[in-house]
């Protein structure tokens, strides 16, 4: 049987991207979502997951492009001026590899991101990281190490397949794949070498913040047999700090269009977090269903 996990990242970035959470959730197709914890609407992202039991929420690591949750003083080789993880991920991955200094503070971040995670009293479902940066090899190391202390059973591996990419659309360029697919293969390596869950197959990579109804469609309907992730970013509308380009609207009226809620109930095909494929598995709550979708439809 084909197994799904639909993920939203960045929950907690912003209110419009915890409201398309939430109702995609509700309404749609969605069945986890990947929490950043120093987020400006964390506690909010927190409180709604609260009130969705069957939601799986999982930890997005933000070691780029965003703010420490440590003190500044604390991690001054990740940060810059401004007190920001530092935006030029090959020189900071260049720090990271040769710079014990570095790869100590970065353990102390991580810790902290997964501390704050358990503090909110949510089920870890995975960890992933913005913008991949688990494929650096030390990153996923760490997160390795330190995630199994808190309960982490599962890890996004962003491997696409160009063969899928290219049924949903013929003329999809398979470069970007390529130059990734070489960490990720060593990062699934380590993952299941550490017995946790890696999905099969992780669509969302190609066409981040364009995956449109069409291209979400077009994947559900050529999933491959095993464990796939498709990872989204939706938004209600435009928000502070949102990426250039990014068609966040797009995405959560895909997750909630009808015809690809259908899709979803299909007999052929299982949907929910990567705790629901894991034994043993959570229970549905009693009366509940999850991203729109009969509770027969995602549990056993």
């Amino acid at each position: 049987m084909k197994r799904l996990v639909v993920t939203a990242d960045d929950f907690g970035a912003a209110a419009e991207v915890n409201d398309a959470v939430e109702a995609a959730h509700r309404g749609g197709i969605l069945t986890a979502a990947s929490l950043m914890v120093s987020a400006p609407q964390a506690a909010d992202a927190i409180a709604r997951a609260r009130r969705m039991p069957a939601l799986r929420v999982g930890l997005h690591l933000v070691l780029v492009d965003g703010r420490p949750l440590l003190p500044v003083g604390a991690v001054t080789h990740l940060v810059d001026g401004s007190g920001r993880f530092r935006s030029d991920m090959a020189s900071l991955g260049a720090l990271i590899a040769f710079s014990r200094p570095a790869r100590r503070q970065l353990a102390a971040e991580i810790s902290a991101q997964f501390d704050a995670f358990r503090a909110s009293g949510l089920s870890l479902d995975h960890c992933n990281a913005h913008k991949h940066f688990h494929l650096h090899p030390v990153v996923g190391r760490l997160l390795l190490e330190i995630g199994v202390r808190f309960g982490l059973r599962a890890v996004r591996v962003p491997l696409e397949s160009a063969r899928v990419l290219r049924a949903v659309e013929p003329q999809t360029p398979s470069a970007p794949g390529l130059l990734t697919a070489p960490f990720a293969l060593l990062l699934r390596r380590r993952v299941r070498a550490a017995g946790l869950l890696a999905p099969d197959h992780v669509f969302g990579l190609q066409w981040s913040g364009q995956m449109t109804r069409a291209r979400l469609s077009g994947l559900i309907g050529n999933l491959p047999d095993g464990l796939s992730e498709i990872y989204l970013h939706p938004a209600t509308g435009a928000f502070a700090g949102a990426a250039p380009g990014y068609r966040y609207r797009e995405e959560f009226d895909a997750l909630m269009a009808p015809d690809i809620v259908a899709a979803g109930r299909d007999a052929s095909l299982r949907l929910g977090g990567f705790g629901d494929f894991l034994g043993p598995e959570p229970a549905a709550p009693s009366g509940a269903s999850r991203a729109g979708l009969p509770n027969g439809s995602l549990m056993p």
